[in-house]
């Protein structure tokens, strides 16, 4: 799943646009009628046809972000190689044993100091917040923006994301027009933030990297659209603003991804069940 300044969310499950996007994977046509069967599965099991399914859903998403990216203000574009530390030396993501934040603001980690460690707490956080299925509803996404972003770009973010997460985009994932899904389904969307990159940090600006992992998808016996996962990496630029670290722009890409393993995969109930129990995390450095 995945965002971006310039257009939005991502994924078919819900990368959505260029702000974000989640995506999608079909399961295999093997006659069980349902991809959250008991047997292992993996990539090569696709059939043609899933497979087509499957761009399909990816293009939509991506096409999504890009629309909520559109005529942005250059904000989103790739962050600068220049590194804050020695580029000759790896920077591995590290618990520093600081604690990120002493406080929350509709859910969301507030209060990052201004430095290093929290800038790539900030960027961590906002990662999750950004590409998650409360953004997919209205009312949550005007929340999120509006704690999310510096101010001067909240107006302009609320009304890309409210155009790039249109009722016909929710139709095509399999949702109504406020971003639920159809009675007995649930709709899935977490990231996991893997590590944290931070690419420059000067006076109150700050660019960053946050390699994610997530799940994405609806789970259901009738769905179409079974959770799976995903593997993206968020650029974020953050300003300082009002005394904490805000997004300026985000933009998102494909991978690094590993090899899929061959595990038995859950059923639909398993996996619903495993997010409503298991609560997130605030991230930090």
């Amino acid at each position: 799943m995945s965002l971006s300044d310039d257009g939005g969310y991502g994924g078919d499950s819900h990368r959505g646009p260029e702000t974000g996007q989640t995506r999608t994977r079909l399961p295999d046509n093997d006659g069980e009628g349902y991809g959250y069967g008991s047997a292992r599965r993996s990539r090569t099991g696709l059939t043609s046809r899933n497979l087509i399914t499957i761009v399909g859903v990816i293009v939509l998403l991506l096409a999504a972000i890009a629309f909520a990216n559109r005529g942005g203000s250059g904000n989103s574009e790739s962050p600068s190689n220049d590194s804050p530390k020695d580029t000759g030396a790896a920077q591995p993501t590290a618990p520093t044993g600081t604690k990120p934040v002493t406080g929350k603001n509709g859910g969301i980690a507030t209060g990052f100091p201004k430095t290093e460690q929290g800038a790539e707490s900030a960027g961590a956080n906002y990662a999750v917040a950004l590409v998650s299925a409360d953004i997919l509803k209205a009312d949550a996404r005007h929340s999120i923006v509006k704690q999310a972003f510096a101010p001067a770009k909240v107006d302009e973010m609320q009304s890309k994301l409210d155009a790039a997460y249109s009722t016909a985009f929710l139709k095509k994932l399999g949702l109504d027009a406020n971003g639920n899904a159809a009675q007995g389904m649930t709709y899935i969307s977490r990231t996991v933030p893997v590590g944290t990159k931070l690419v420059k940090l000067e006076g109150d600006t700050a660019n960053l990297e946050v390699w994610c992992t997530g799940l994405f998808g609806t789970a259901g016996v009738k769905s179409t659209t079974p959770v799976t996962t995903d593997w993206f990496t968020m650029r974020l630029q953050l300003t300082w603003a009002s005394g904490d670290w805000k997004v300026e722009g985000f933009s998102q890409q494909d991978g690094p991804a590993p090899v899929n393993g061959d595990h038995k995969t859950s059923g639909a109930d398993q996996i619903a069940q495993a997010v409503k129990q298991y609560g997130g995390f605030t991230y930090a450095r």
